[in-house]
């Protein structure tokens, strides 16, 4: 095997890894916006826990945001505007980041 041909192999390595990071973060950011929700929702306990579930679950509609915002915005009527849900999922996602760095590490 020549240099190049470990560099793409280590290149597509870290290029694996660092999608599954980012996937990883981004369904720990929907869990910790859904425990958010479910506690606005007055849930707590196991509830609150399915509730983040299947909002992380909703993630995996379409590409990008919109699904959650549209299931919290349908789900929390009143109590959260769709700014305020964007907001809180840009909020959440730096400790979601760190969370999961944390516990690869």
């Amino acid at each position: 095997m020549t240099t190049f041909d470990e560099r793409e192999q280590a290149f597509e390595a870290k290029f694996a890894h660092d999608e599954e990071m980012q996937f990883k973060a981004r369904a720990r950011c929907n869990k910790l916006v859904g425990l958010w929700a479910a506690e606005l929702l007055g849930k707590s306990g196991s509830s609150a826990h399915d509730y983040a579930q299947s909002v992380v679950s909703a993630d995996l509609v379409e590409a990008g945001h919109d699904d959650i915002v549209r299931k919290l915005a349908g789900d929390l009527g009143p109590r959260a505007s769709e700014n305020q849900i964007r907001s809180k999922l840009l909020e959440m996602m730096p400790r979601a980041q760190e969370e999961i760095l944390s516990e690869a590490g």
